[in-house]
């Protein structure tokens, strides 16, 4: 079950369908290490761009999940689906209505046991994931542990996403969203680009996703897997999480 593999990842990388990577760096990035890759992104999102990439990472040893942004972009055949759900939308469309579209167009056919639920809290009011879901971004940390007991208690979700998305977020932040949580998944993703922000965000959350960084600067993205599994997290072990 993908949940249950979600459990031992500790570094993945995030690839954007709409943007180019070539070959080489896509083989250093597939081989690098990294738990995971997900595949996918805001704005720009095709069945055609997200089924390429998806075939160019088949090629090497390393799982490859998709995040459904858009229900016309699913490709069949991956090793899992991950469904966001933005946990501070301030719109419905984002926290079910998309959800429930997608399900009553694709439900006889989802592979359920390889889908999991993703709780995000986008807190870049900047980025183009919190101007599209119209997330209300200026939360305080009562509220980011409030999300984290929302998302594993209410919604028994594998994991909360703390999402800053082109910026490097705050660590208190984190912190805070991980006070909400027993059981399932922290997962940190933004702005990481020098070891100490991936050391820093690797102590509070158990997975850390790095994306920009791959197109900005390869070879501090590959270092952030040696980075971020060398540090030790203050989280959930390997062995615990949501059924």
């Amino acid at each position: 079950m993908l949940t249950e593999r979600m459990k031992k990842w500790r570094h993945v990388f995030k690839l954007d369908p709409n943007r180019t990577l070539s070959e080489k760096s896509l083989e250093k990035v597939c081989t690098s290490g990294t738990d995971a890759v997900i595949v996918g992104g805001t704005d720009g999102i095709t069945y055609q761009n997200s089924r390429d990439l998806i075939e160019r990472i088949a090629e090497y040893p390393v799982e490859s999940v998709q995040e459904i942004s858009a229900e016309s972009a699913v490709v069949p055949g991956v090793d899992g689906y991950l469904i966001p759900v933005v946990l501070n939308s301030g719109s419905l469309h984002w926290v079910l209505k998309a959800q429930h579209r997608a399900i009553r167009k694709y439900g006889d056919w989802i592979p359920w046991e390889d889908v999991a639920a993703l709780g995000y809290v986008v807190l870049n009011p900047e980025s183009k994931v919190g101007r599209l879901t119209e997330s209300r971004t200026g939360v305080g940390t009562a509220d980011l542990t409030a999300y984290g007991r929302l998302a594993e208690h209410l919604f028994r979700m594998p994991a909360l996403y703390v999402e800053y998305s082109g910026m490097y977020g705050d660590e208190g932040m984190v912190r805070a969203a991980r006070r909400g949580l027993k059981r399932s998944r922290l997962f940190y993703g933004g702005g990481i680009s020098r070891e100490d922000q991936a050391r820093a965000m690797s102590r509070e959350a158990d997975t850390v996703v790095v994306g920009n960084l791959v197109y900005q600067n390869l070879e501090a993205a590959l270092e952030s897997v040696r980075w971020v599994k060398e540090t030790e997290s203050k989280g959930v072990s390997g062995d615990q999480g949501i059924n």
